[in-house]
């Protein structure tokens, strides 16, 4: 399959949806932005589709918490629908709020094969305020589609509630199942072990991403959408001049690109 078709969800203060469809279409899957409510209705169907994707924003405000009221509309409608979508060969990418609502709707991390039990918790973040920056991210799973074959990506970050819980028991198995596909890092890839900013939210063991068991689900807190092209980055400038004194081309990507084509090359 050389082009696979991309659903992208929107409505009720989902805001990246553009970026994201763009980034997919950019590494070379069709993208098409669908209100959650044509898939209620049945406008639309997920079986027609081989990617999900739930972008950033802030779905009902985030009043009653991050995700939340976004879940439960899938869970209270949808809830079948999606299920028969993870059954087949297909792929799920949820960003920032995405990401938050994956993990209330339980597709991920979805041990024990246990989907649509929430198991894990992105909470306030430790400083208490809204952190939005560049970050560094370290891939740590071949095991999930996304980030096989990736070593540091620069991207941004841009949430109040990142800040990744678990329990121990959890976190064990996920660690020991390369479920965590990125963790915060510094540029040169050693892990931020907790320190600010290079954790920019105090998640634990570092987690800015977290897969299902089969690597086919994945929900990231940071923006690859937003990291598209080289000029996107907070250091392109600095980069630019280093790359011309030292007689290297100039790059055109940014690193967020590598995540959509893992996406698409897989199918």
């Amino acid at each position: 399959m050389a082009n696979p078709k991309v659903i992208v969800l929107t409505g009720y203060g989902i805001n990246c949806e553009e970026e994201t469809a763009f980034a997919f279409d950019k590494a070379g899957a069709k993208s098409e932005i669908v209100h959650i409510n044509d898939l209620i209705d049945g406008v639309k169907n997920l079986k027609d589709y081989q990617i999900l994707a739930i972008p950033g924003g802030f779905s009902f405000g985030d009043d009653t918490g991050s995700g939340n009221a976004y879940a439960n509309k899938l869970k209270n409608n949808l809830k079948e629908q999606i299920l028969d979508f993870v059954k087949r060969q297909t792929l799920i990418l949820g960003i920032c709020n995405g990401c938050q609502i994956l993990s209330l709707t339980g597709l991920i991390p979805a041990t024990f094969g246990k989907y649509g039990e929430p198991q894990v918790a992105f909470r306030h973040n430790s400083t208490a305020r809204y952190e939005c920056r560049f970050v560094d991210v370290k891939a740590n799973s071949e095991k999930c589609v996304f980030t096989r074959g990736l070593d540091v990506l620069h991207i941004p970050i841009a949430h109040g509630e990142g800040n990744f819980y678990a329990e121990n028991s959890t976190l064990e198995r996920l660690e020991e199942n390369q479920q965590i596909p990125l963790k915060y890092s510094y540029s040169h890839g050693d892990l931020a072990n907790g320190e600010f900013p290079i954790n920019p939210n105090g998640a634990l063991l570092d987690t800015a991403a977290v897969c299902d068991e089969s690597g086919r689900i994945m929900g990231m807190m940071p923006h690859p959408e937003r990291a598209i092209f080289f000029t996107q980055s907070d250091l392109w400038t600095l980069e630019k001049e280093m790359r011309l004194r030292s007689g290297k081309e100039l790059a055109e990507v940014g690193d967020g690109l590598a995540i959509f084509k893992n996406a698409v090359g897989w199918f």
